[in-house]
């Protein structure tokens, strides 16, 4: 186990724990609470009491980032936990569960039954006191922990549950990658910041609504647009229009988000698109021509795809590919409907 210490808010760590090794157990489940109190503190998490009968199989990784009252945990299990029947424990928080990967099943408050959030969905609540939970093995999901002022009259005694791709959860995402990235190196109005943002996200959740207005969104709406444009750089759909309508803002805000951090949303496109360009044309095996390239880039033609790659890179793509040793490319292999040879 790794572990960086929080005695300030905003810092960062990472607990990885195997009790399958000789010897280990339960010296693998003491090794991760250690970690967890050290990083997130009895204050804004309290730690249940885990069955025995996963004690002795406890492999769980995890990175985890606290601003103020808030706590961030990126939490891989390779085993199944459970905790025990009367986990017990007073607390007011919302707790919120993003799962990529397996399940995590949750307690409810008395007169409640249980509720899973399997992969792909995602649970937020107030916690008064601490419920039973269990998860899967190979269990990926986001546990956020988020102090209760602003949120809990948003929520009251609601759960709320939606799809994981929703785009209020994109941008919590978004965010929260970009808090573990930068929190460690953030001064105390970064980390005021960052807290606010993530918190504004929160009740955007909550409401079901994004604000638009909003400016300390802007770099988690920006660093959304950019991860979802970058799973859908080959799709010929792709354009600011087709992101505003994915995450559910206008063209116009996603437009003032881009400006705030500096760049357009359309040049960034371009730009990634031209990026996977270039590392197609070196590959090493199974290299397309320069009108497939253009055609599965979204460019109108080998002709604007060279113009383009050239003024970005001072040199055509042929140029290029020769420059860095590889195989000469075929500009006349082109795909039907698409423009012909190289020129520039």
């Amino acid at each position: 186990m790794h572990s960086t210490g929080a005695e300030v808010d905003g810092a960062r760590g990472v607990l990885a724990v195997d009790s399958t090794a000789p010897d280990a157990a339960p010296r693998g489940l003491d090794a991760f609470r250690r970690g967890w109190e050290t990083q997130i503190g009895d204050d804004v998490f309290q730690l249940p009491a885990f069955s025995p009968d996963t004690i002795g199989d406890f492999r769980v990784k995890g990175n985890v980032a606290k601003v103020h009252g808030a706590a961030i945990a990126d939490l891989h299990a390779a085993s199944a936990t459970r905790t025990a029947d009367a986990p017990g424990g007073d607390q007011d928080l919302v707790a919120m569960y993003v799962v990529q990967r397996g399940a995590w099943t949750l307690g409810g408050p008395p007169g409640y039954g249980e509720q899973t959030v399997p992969a792909g969905q995602f649970l937020v609540r107030h916690v008064g006191r601490l419920t039973a939970f269990e998860t899967t093995a190979h269990l990926t999901a986001k546990f956020l922990v988020l102090p209760p002022g602003e949120l809990k009259p948003l929520l009251g005694n609601r759960v709320i549950t939606g799809p994981a791709d929703s785009a209020e959860i994109r941008l919590l995402t978004a965010l929260t990658d970009m808090i573990h990235t930068t929190v460690a190196d953030l001064g105390p109005a970064g980390v005021e910041a960052a807290h606010g943002a993530l918190i504004e996200l929160a009740k955007a959740v909550a409401k079901g609504r994004f604000d638009d207005v909003e400016p300390r969104l802007a770099p988690a709406l920006t660093q959304a647009a950019k991860d979802l444009a970058d799973r859908r750089l080959a799709d010929p759909e792709l354009s600011p229009a087709m992101l505003a309508r994915e995450l559910n803002v206008s063209v116009r805000t996603l437009h003032r988000a881009f400006a705030a951090v500096g760049e357009q949303v359309a040049v960034y496109i371009r730009h990634r698109r031209l990026q996977e360009a270039r590392l197609a044309l070196t590959a090493p095996s199974g290299r397309l021509s320069i009108s497939e390239l253009a055609a599965h880039w979204q460019f109108a033609d080998s002709s604007h795809f060279t113009r383009t790659f050239k003024k970005h890179y001072g040199q055509t793509p042929t140029e290029y590919a020769r420059s860095t040793g590889a195989a000469s490319l075929s500009p006349n292999r082109h795909l039907p409907g698409h423009g012909s040879a190289e020129s520039g």
